[in-house]
């Protein structure tokens, strides 16, 4: 087992701290910077670094970050959501650790669709029928897998077809 321990700090953001849900960091008791790139091939990470290292994931809208010495968690419900979630990164940890042998390291993060490639696709009219207050807006959440191109009622025909076609070459979460 490669990591045992770690403790944990809950607080809400300091740029609003009116915000209802909670973030978490979590100082791991032993370095894991070893396994991060086997963490990250088992997990499809969104984005890798080297220096330091770490592997930031999204999963289940919010946003996860390993270092080697530190897990950052952001928009959890309570703590008790991030004693779950910690437990689970604590379970995949151990298990990409002691599966390396069979694993092939990742050393990079996930392609993301370019947010420009999708804004080219889409009307351009700013119309707000998707809920959003721009078409910018729309296409930033469509390059992060929040949105669908369902979800703009103006996107029709050729155009339609296009960005389905460009955006199937990318995976999301």
């Amino acid at each position: 087992m490669l990591l045992n321990s770690y403790t944990k700090e809950i607080f809400r953001p300091e740029c609003n701290a009116s915000f209802e849900s909670v973030h978490c960091k979590a100082h791991l008791n032993e370095d894991v910077g070893e396994v991060l790139p086997y963490l990250n091939a088992v997990l499809g990470g969104a984005q890798y670094f080297t220096d330091p290292p770490a592997v930031m994931f999204h999963h289940h809208g919010r946003i996860i970050k390993v270092g080697a010495e530190e897990i950052a968690i952001n928009a959890l419900k309570d703590e008790e959501e991030a004693d779950r979630v910690l437990e689970w990164l604590k379970t995949e940890i151990n298990q990409a650790w002691e599966n390396r042998d069979t694993i092939i390291p990742c050393y990079s993060g996930k392609v993301k669709p370019k947010l420009f490639e999708i804004l080219k696709f889409l009307p351009k009219t700013n119309c707000k029928k998707c809920g959003q207050p721009t078409c910018m807006v729309f296409a930033a959440q469509v390059a992060e897998g929040g949105r669908g191109i369902e979800s703009c009622p103006d996107l029709a025909g050729e155009s339609r077809k296009k960005l389905g076609a460009y955006l199937s070459g990318f995976e999301f979460e």
